[in-house]
């Protein structure tokens, strides 16, 4: 198991966690051959494996990462009948937030819904500075199925952390379009400036 240092996110949720921060420094060093800043970055132990998985397709790190998840969840003990994984953003061959979900829910022994559903392509949230221009791109993106969680205590799980932009929308969804009873938010890791 790794080292991680639980922190809190906050939203619209009852309550939220990420396992810990993703970098604890970055610092430049450089332009590489093609004009592109290059960085020395510090990753805490868990931001070091989600970076391996999410960016490198390292499948072989999703056991450790999901063992820390479940090793802090239940910790933790939020009431949650259902795991509800936030839609990916971008395409992928290996969906980093789909693998933990499954593998988290699995331990935990409660089921998986995939009931959240992306409506409509949005830009990279990450190259979106204010806050109020992410929720203004993310307004009506998603819809959910009200059948998987209607009353439901809901986890919401993600991967990286940012702003809080896309899980505050789809909390928001859940509770008005799938009548959810409760969401807390889970992720593994969150950027130091929530930017």
């Amino acid at each position: 198991m790794s080292d991680f240092k639980p922190r809190h996110i906050l939203g619209k949720w009852q309550q939220g966690f990420a396992l810990d921060l993703h970098t604890l420094s970055s610092v430049p060093v450089g332009y590489n051959e093609f004009g592109h800043m290059q960085f020395d970055t510090k990753r805490s132990a868990v931001g070091e494996l989600l970076f391996r998985l999410k960016f490198r397709g390292d499948t072989s790190v999703v056991p450790e990462l999901v063992a820390d998840s479940v090793a802090f969840i239940k910790r933790w003990r939020p009431a949650v009948d259902i795991v509800v994984p936030v839609p990916p953003s971008g395409a992928r061959a290996v969906q980093p937030v789909f693998l933990l979900s499954h593998g988290i829910a699995s331990q935990l022994g409660i089921p998986l819904a995939r009931c959240v559903t992306k409506m409509r392509d949005t830009p990279q949230l990450k190259n979106i500075y204010d806050l109020d221009e992410r929720l203004a791109v993310l307004d009506g993106a998603h819809t959910v199925d009200v059948a998987a969680t209607r009353g439901k205590q809901v986890l919401l799980v993600d991967d990286l952390f940012r702003s809080g932009a896309t899980m505050n929308a789809i909390t928001t969804a859940l509770f008005e379009q799938g009548e959810a009873a409760a969401v807390f938010a889970f992720t593994i890791s969150r950027t130091r400036s929530h930017q």
